[in-house]
């Protein structure tokens, strides 16, 4: 014991802190309990001297994260999880799906400014998709060298929905915007609509991006278990079991790459401070794209539905709906909110797979 506490390091002791916000954070805040708890404990775990558990966990690593198998069986999990019904019933939110990604190609340049290489500046731009497992996706495909620190700010940023986004909202929006009021008329779907919506989607996006497809197919394909109405059991299995163990052992098994001599550079500080910029700019992005078609529709749009175009589901889609609330008692968006922030689930892959086209071959 006593040679064990004589190789602690400052820098150790540093990350047991870190770790316990995490563990704080999950437990008095709520916030992502799932991941931050588990991942939390792995890194004070890992960061004991000489700790035994670290060759456990990159031989799991190596096993779910670094051939990627662990974020796409969360993605099944994910997609059982979805309804896409809103969606469907009002399929131009697709377009704030798609225009909230904005942040990501914007600090895909900044962070090439800031000197990181080409796969991670790519890599850190995919923060703001709010999506964590698509930047694990990314992150290991392109090999980036800082997997552990956007892994740690893609989540972080998804627990910080309730206050990142609201304010970021209230900067570019006046008071009698967030009180428009949007009729909803639920359209009667169909089921073989509801079944053939996955298999079109995974089909369209694997034509158009196919770097993109195992991230969308494998989404796509927990919501055809959902939809599909034989598979039930495994449909609730997907949702519930399988996304709640793939979730623990993530987090657990990211905490490998968080030793403090890798993880406590300076580069960790800016790839936090850039994931926020990328999140901000793709809430600004959906925002903005609303207020442009506002300025020629008759029936306006709400500008706060663009925010929702995040993937950051189904957070986001309350977060708006709780806001509108706020200004007019009597103002239910909830069900428009949802239909963009299923849309950015959606783009954020697609984005994912467009960045690995666009960088793949580069680097």
């Amino acid at each position: 014991m006593l040679e064990s506490i004589s190789a602690l390091t400052p820098q150790q002791i540093v990350m047991w802190a870190i770790g316990a916000g995490m563990i704080a954070l999950a437990i008095r805040k709520k916030m992502e309990p799932t991941l931050l708890l588990p991942m939390g404990f792995g890194c004070i775990l890992c960061n004991l001297p000489n700790s035994g558990a670290v060759e456990v966990l990159e031989t799991l690593f190596q096993a779910g994260i670094a051939n990627e198998l662990f974020p796409l069986l969360l993605f099944i999990g994910i997609g059982a999880m979805i309804d896409f019904g809103p969606l469907l019933a009002d399929p131009k939110l697709l377009l704030f799906g798609a225009a909230a990604q904005f942040g990501i190609f914007f600090t895909l340049s900044a962070a090439s400014l800031f000197g990181f290489e080409l796969r991670d500046a790519a890599s850190i731009a995919i923060i703001g998709a709010a999506d964590g497992p698509t930047s694990i996706f990314v992150a290991n495909m392109l090999q980036s060298n800082y997997t552990a620190a956007i892994i740690v700010a893609a989540y972080s940023y998804m627990a910080l929905v309730p206050i990142v986004q609201p304010f970021c909202i209230r900067l570019i929006t006046t008071k009698k915007e967030r009180k428009i009021r949007m009729a909803y008329t639920p359209g009667k779907i169909s089921q073989t609509t509801r079944i053939l919506f996955p298999i079109v989607v995974t089909m369209i996006a694997g034509l158009a991006a196919p770097q993109s497809a195992a991230l969308v197919g494998f989404l796509m394909f927990g919501n055809l278990l959902r939809e599909c109405g034989v598979l039930r059991a495994l449909s609730e299995t997907a949702q519930n079991v399988l996304a709640n163990l793939i979730s623990l052992l993530l987090g657990l098994t990211v905490a490998v790459r968080m030793q403090a001599e890798t993880f406590l550079v300076p580069q960790t500080l800016l790839i936090l401070a850039l994931g926020l910029v990328a999140f901000v700019f793709d809430t600004f992005g959906g925002v903005i794209f609303a207020k442009i078609i506002n300025l020629f529709a008759k029936k306006k749009i709400n500008p706060m539905i663009g925010a929702a175009g995040i993937s950051a589901f189904p957070m986001s889609s309350r977060v708006i709906a709780q806001m509108a609330k706020g200004e007019d008692p009597y103002n239910f968006i909830l069900m428009q909110a949802a239909g963009a922030n299923v849309a950015g689930q959606v783009a954020s892959v697609v984005a994912g797979g467009l960045i690995l086209a666009l960088v793949g071959p580069l680097v």
